[in-house]
């Protein structure tokens, strides 16, 4: 179980779904990404992304098949390869320890973090409300991570109250979802967008310094 103890907490058991591929280095430390795959309630499935560092995988394997609990935060960065930038998430690992089979797969997240563009709601022809919430969660060395957040019901209508700029806690899971995307007339790719959808949140009241007496 998380803790909350820090601003970005995120925890999920699955089993790995893809090689170890390289992806960069910093101050000679490489790192590497993988791909878990962790069951959901219904019959979907999500496949998140991992980054982990060599460090971490000095005494361990990890096969495609392994099952594993990997713990760390869900960060956010700029990719401008090709057109444009894309805002791409990965779970940075803190831990990854080897599984127990029997260990149900779980995924779990919770963040401490600030709305930075304005709620999108709408409601469906079903009568569904839903709300697109982008959260900008603070870390160390003056970064931020961006990601969105997906609400649906109470929380959805809730949010939508909530003005850019408001402190808001959430807890949930990071779930995957493909996606059509049109690349000309005749042609259609399928994409994958990462995304937190939101159990439960709350809005972080100010606290009010009082008045230092005369």
């Amino acid at each position: 179980m998380l803790n909350c103890a820090e601003d970005n907490e995120a925890r999920i058991v699955g089993y790995v779904a893809s090689d170890l591929e390289f992806s960069h280095e910093v101050h000679t430390e490489g790192f590497y990404r993988f791909i878990i795959m962790s069951d959901r309630l219904s019959e979907n499935k999500d496949t998140i992304v991992v980054t982990i560092s060599e460090r971490i995988l000095a005494d361990v394997e990890i096969p495609a098949g392994t099952k594993v609990e990997v713990t760390g935060q869900f960060r956010s960065y700029n990719n401008y390869s090709g057109e444009g930038s894309k805002l791409i998430l990965t779970l940075f690992a803190r831990d990854l320890r080897i599984s127990d089979d029997c260990e149900k797969c779980e995924n779990e997240i919770y963040l401490n973090g600030y709305i930075c563009k304005p709620v999108v709601y709408r409601v469906t022809p079903f009568g569904r409300e839903i709300a697109d919430i982008l959260v900008a969660v603070n870390r160390a060395y003056n970064k931020s991570d961006y990601i969105p957040c997906i609400a649906w019901g109470r929380n959805a209508k809730f949010v939508n109250t909530l003005a850019v700029g408001a402190n808001i806690k959430i807890w949930g899971r990071m779930q995957s979802r493909e996606y059509q995307k049109r690349v000309s007339e005749d042609e259609t790719v399928t994409k994958t967008a990462y995304e937190v959808s939101v159990s439960k949140l709350e809005a972080v009241k100010d606290v009010e310094t009082p008045e230092e007496e005369l």
